[in-house]
């Protein structure tokens, strides 16, 4: 009986459907287990073969948690807001709701058919209104929440009313230094206007609407982050990006500095992944510092600047300012004034990211000088990329002898240097160290470093020119973006001002438009909606990452429309017990989610305040690129006229050839020519110098029709319209081998492979597991087609445990024996450690050896092959259900138990033993691990080969070493 792969796997795909094998219920008396994979966006192009890496781990952990007795919760959805659905939309003439819900129906048609365990009544889609209904309605909860440092929690914004009406803010600072109003009392509350009012309490808002500068792109009429912009233009698409002063919503979600970073401790996460979230957090202690400003066209001007090392205030040379620091129009000279100018507009089309990278040393003296407070020195003002607006202050007080890219800049341009570190600075090298003693530095003079910050934030404190300070270099999360494709903000503007849609209002849908362009000053589309404008509804449209900030939590009770999900249920749940997913999202995203988390624990919706207990990030699978190499003709027009007369059509030369002439060009310089000359006369062009003109096109090729390495040369003939139609091919023994590299999987590369392609030639289970064979799951490492006939055979000959093509059913009821036992209880011990700890590559290894094992021990007894089904069920779910069924079980392997490992099949009870005569081996003998010295002897006296050896002579001595070897002493 033939293994049938495809017609078992879509009778199983369909039967686990018809019974709702994967439906998860609210309520089990099993302990629960959430499993989630991180929220994919369903792109047009569908899944590639590297996409389902992170599926398949989570499908074969939430299978195997099933087994072991789990109520497991394994759901999947779709973040389907955002930008590259919109351009898409653009692009291709329709709405892209219309081209979300196809992508979808695609991806969703792909999953199926690898085989998920998912529960697709769970299924959530960032765009339903049923979904961003809760989106809003979470937002509302931000909007109309205050972080209250007193408790270190949100808190309604009635509680900070309610304080405002009876103390002012004197318990509650305004968070924003900057605006106009800094304090007041309960009757200066009452006594302010509504619109002063609510100026105020946006100030506290967790949710709030403010003015930033923020990375426009006037092409995709949209704000991009950070990490959309490279070299100053869209990752999509490539268009210039400039900085542009918008009124934006941000989430306060500094405000959570300290709990995220605490947090930290609680959860598992990987070392690195730990790291890189502390510093994106960035959280240091230093001082404020205000410095007057002596500047010829603005008075009374001071300049605020954050530090970490107060005690170097007397080695400052200069101060940095950011370019886009409000001060720098005001205090910039006649003079400079243009230089300022041309260095600002630079700076304009330059990212943040980009910035921060740059090495190379740029800046502009403003011609403005800020006074050190303690002893009146003029330091100058200079502008410079490097500094950013929105870190600190915006202003950076610049100590060359102790901090290197200081040192560099005041090289760079000029700068004297203090020294104020004494020995400890060679004038070739800034040295940051804090165990100098402080020289040329006023009252400080022989003071440790370490001693001398203190001092100095007492006379900052006691002076009133500084204050003792804790700073992030996180900011506040940019949460709104000026497009169509994305959560509407459930916020009226009245006269200027904010307020919240009644929650009854909800879902503020998403009305229709007839163009994607911005609004007439930057806004987002809606602006072009008069029905939308004169309703005063806010005009931007909330980030992609509103919806996935929160959805593992929606999987909870996706069809709940009285809440977001029931507490009762998210406290059922709990936490995500495994998150499973790329480090793409390493820090933005967890950020959020975690944030979210927080304000939803603090306000008494949730009982916990960290999403995901445990993250496993999955490495990427490259794509293994191939190469064909074109001849080209070279030379004079008369030439290569001539050459592509003679020869028309496209050469190739295979990659052995061209490595061996082309990598030895210079050792042998005429050696290809001679080649080609034998071949195609005429075809390369010698000068009259006696050079040889060799052009040589290393063009990527399809690595879906190249097997291996070998190149199918008819597919590439019929490839791109025909296009190398009458290609002629340099080959080597008969092939056309390609080259190869390993690069990122991209459809431009023409390296990624189609996982439907992979399941109809080998089936969904050699899919799965050959994905896993590959490699450990957290690490990269390129794809290669080649490997999956290995898997695809081990599956063939776990078949033949189980049928014969000729005989048909083998397996039977006969009682196992030890040996098959041992290899049974072998395999359950490797299979449940490799899998608990996500090892799966070296579980399909485990699997491969027990069939090998059982095969030579000719095992095809039901008592050992059914316990072996179980173990292989997450991995290869649907073979495993097929002959769980044709050994005579009736309900699904789905619910069947792991089974339970037993060391005695695997503990040792002999040993093989070497026995020397003399020192050298001459036979062995197999010895109960309990034998004494007594039985040892007349064991090895009654052995055949020992007596021969022994020629009728009685030893001198027999030394018997336990565990190790026999040496008998003639």
């Amino acid at each position: 009986m033939e293994y049938k792969f495809r017609e078992i796997e879509k009778k199983w795909q369909q039967q686990w459907i018809n019974t709702n094998a994967y439906r998860v219920l609210n309520v089990s008396e099993k302990p629960k287990f959430y499993v989630l994979d991180m929220f994919p966006y369903p792109s047009g192009a569908g899944l590639h073969v590297g996409h389902p890496l992170g599926y398949i781990a989570s499908d074969i952990y939430s299978r195997f948690k099933r087994l072991k007795g789990f109520n497991v919760l394994h759901p999947m959805g779709y973040d389907a807001f955002g930008l590259p659905a919109e351009q898409y939309a653009i692009e291709h003439g329709v709405h892209p709701a219309v081209s979300t819900d196809q992508n979808i129906n695609n991806f969703r048609r792909q999953l199926d058919n690898i085989g998920f365990c998912y529960d697709w009544d769970r299924e959530v889609r960032t765009c339903d209104p049923g979904y961003y209904k809760w989106t809003q309605w979470i937002f509302l909860q931000l909007f109309n929440s205050f972080y209250n440092r007193k408790t270190n929690k949100a808190e309604k914004i009635d509680v900070l009313i309610a304080s405002f009406e009876t103390e002012g803010n004197a318990s509650h600072p305004i968070p924003n230094s900057q605006f106009p109003i800094t304090s007041f009392t309960a009757e200066e509350w009452k006594s302010f206007d509504e619109k002063t009012q609510q100026d105020i309490l946006m100030q506290y808002r967790l949710a709030y609407c403010g003015y930033g500068e923020v990375n426009w792109c006037e092409a995709l009429g949209t704000v991009l982050a950070n990490d959309e912009v490279v070299n100053g233009v869209s990752e999509r698409g490539g268009h210039p990006v400039v900085k542009k002063k918008l009124r934006q919503w941000y989430l306060r979600i500094t405000e959570y500095a300290d709990r995220l970073l605490e947090g930290l401790e609680r959860i598992e996460f990987s070392e690195s992944m730990k790291e890189m979230q502390t510093n994106w957090i960035g959280k240091s202690s230093g001082a404020e510092i205000e410095f007057k400003v002596k500047s010829e066209n603005a008075k009374d001007k001071s300049l605020r600047v954050y530090t970490t090392r107060p005690d170097t205030i007397f080695g400052v040379d200069f101060m940095v300012v950011a370019p886009e620091h409000e001060l720098v129009d005001l205090i910039k000279s006649n003079d400079q004034a243009t230089a300022v100018d041309e260095y600002i507009a630079y700076v304009k089309s330059r990212s943040e990211r980009e910035r921060q990278a740059e090495k190379k040393i740029s800046g502009v003296f403003t011609g403005a000088y800020a006074v050190n407070p303690f002893n009146g020195r003029e330091i100058p003002i200079w502008i410079s990329e490097y500094v950013l607006a929105g870190y600190g202050t915006g202003a950076i007080m610049a100590v060359p002898c102790g901090d290197e890219r200081d040192f560099k800049f005041a090289q760079h341009f000029n700068i004297p240097i203090t020294n104020i570190i004494g020995k400890h600075f060679n004038g070739e090298d800034a040295n940051a160290t804090k165990d100098a003693i402080l020289e040329n530095s006023g009252f400080l003079n022989g003071t440790p470093m370490r001693e001398a910050a203190e001092i100095v934030i007492g006379k900052l404190e006691e002076s009133g020119i500084g204050v003792r300070k804790v700073n992030y270099r996180m900011r506040d999360a940019a949460f709104s973006r000026q497009r169509y494709w994305g959560e509407p903000f459930p916020i009226q503007w009245k006269d200027g001002t904010a307020y919240a849609l009644s929650e009854t209002e909800l879902p503020l849908l998403l009305p229709e438009v007839d163009s994607y362009s911005p609004g007439p000053e930057g806004e987002g589309p809606l602006a072009n909606i008069p029905e939308w404008v004169a309703k005063e509804l806010e005009t931007n449209t909330m980030p992609g990452y509103a919806g996935s900030s929160w959805y593992f939590l929606r999987y909870m009770d996706p069809h709940n429309d009285k809440a977001f999900c029931d507490r009762s249920v998210s406290d059922y749940w709990n936490q995500v017990d495994i998150y499973i997913g790329g480090t793409e999202h390493a820090v933005g995203h967890l950020l959020y989610s975690r944030m979210w988390t927080k304000a939803l624990y603090d306000l008494g919706h949730i009982g916990y305040d960290e999403p995901f207990k445990k993250l496993v990030n999955q490495g990427m699978i490259q794509g293994s690129s191939r190469f064909v190499y074109r001849l080209n003709p070279e030379g004079d027009e008369e030439h290569v006229n001539k050459t592509k007369a003679n020869y028309p059509n496209p050469i190739f030369i295979s990659y052995g050839i061209y490595e061996k002439y082309i990598s030895q060009q210079k050792a042998h310089p005429h050696e290809f020519k001679a080649f080609i000359d034998n071949k195609y006369p005429g075809f390369i062009f010698t000068d009259k110098m006696g050079a040889d003109h060799i052009s040589i096109s290393k063009l990527h090729v399809d690595v879906n029709f190249v097997d291996g390495y070998e190149l199918d040369m008819d597919a590439f003939k019929k490839w791109r319209n025909h296009e190398f139609a009458g290609a002629e091919f340099i080959l080597e023994e008969g092939k056309y081998i390609c080259g190869s590299e390993v690069e990122k999987m991209s459809k431009t590369k023409y390296n990624t492979v189609n996982p439907d392609d992979l399941v109809d030639k080998y089936g969904a289970d050699t899919f799965r597991m050959y994905e896993m064979f590959l490699g450990p799951v957290e690490i990269s490492k390129p794809w290669d087609t080649k490997g999956i006939e290995g898997v695809h055979r081990f599956l063939k000959k776990l078949w033949r445990l189980f049928y014969d093509d000729l005989k048909g059913q083998v397996w039977n009821n006969d009682k196992a024996t030890d040996a098959e036992l041992k290899v049974l209880h072998k395999t359950i011990k490797k299979i449940e450690d490799d899998t608990e700890r996500f090892s799966f590559n070296t579980g399909v290894s485990t699997f491969m050896i027990a069939v090998n094992e059982l095969s030579d021990l000719k095992c095809n007894k039901k008592e050992i092959l059914e316990q072996l089904l179980i173990l292989l069920t997450p991995y290869a779910p649907h073979v495993s259900e097929e002959l769980w069924a044709a050994l005579g079980n009736s309900g699904s392997i789905l619910d069947a138990s792991f089974p339970k490992f037993e060391a005695k099949y695997v503990t040792e009870s002999t040993k093989d033993y070497p026995v020397a005569i003399n020192g050298k081996t001459r036979t062995e003998l197999t010895l109960d691990l309990s034998i004494t010295q007594a039985e040892v002897e007349a064991i090895v006296l009654n052995n055949e080969t020992v007596l021969k050896w022994l020629d009728g002579k009685q030893p001198k001595k027999i030394i018997y070493v336990k565990n190790k070897m026999i040496n008998v002493v003639i």
